[in-house]
């Protein structure tokens, strides 16, 4: 059997089809990214890093109450300075995770972890 060249456009063309073809299967069958959101400040504890967030767009998220309030840690964005208080506007991500809390004992419960920082 001889060697068996290929044109250089030829080759280049067939990468660029199987790179757009791996990135259309992830973005399709890939997992979903949290949207970001934007909703209101209830109340903030700054020793426990508790917040609370009310809106319309809340009622949706998981980990969401039936009164439409969505309570978890707060993680700050990297450079974050505002502290969250009652009545701004708060963009956000967040999550349900299988954890306990630190300092807690016993059973992992759903833990509401809420990503994000205050509008400007």
């Amino acid at each position: 059997m001889g060697n068996v060249n290929l044109p250089t456009p030829v080759a280049l063309a067939g990468g660029a089809i199987c790179l757009l073809g791996g990135y259309l299967i992830g973005a399709i069958a890939g997992p979903d990214t949290p949207s970001r959101t934007t909703a209101t400040v209830q109340s903030y504890d700054a020793a426990s890093g508790l917040l609370c967030l009310t809106g319309d767009t809340v009622e949706d998220q998981e980990g969401a109450t039936d009164e439409g309030t969505l309570c978890g840690t707060w993680r700050r964005t990297e450079g974050s300075r505002d502290v969250p208080e009652a009545g701004d506007q708060f963009r956000f991500v967040s999550m349900v995770v299988d954890a306990t809390r630190e300092g807690e004992a016993g059973d992992a419960g759903p833990i509401t972890v809420i990503y994000g920082d205050v509008v400007d």
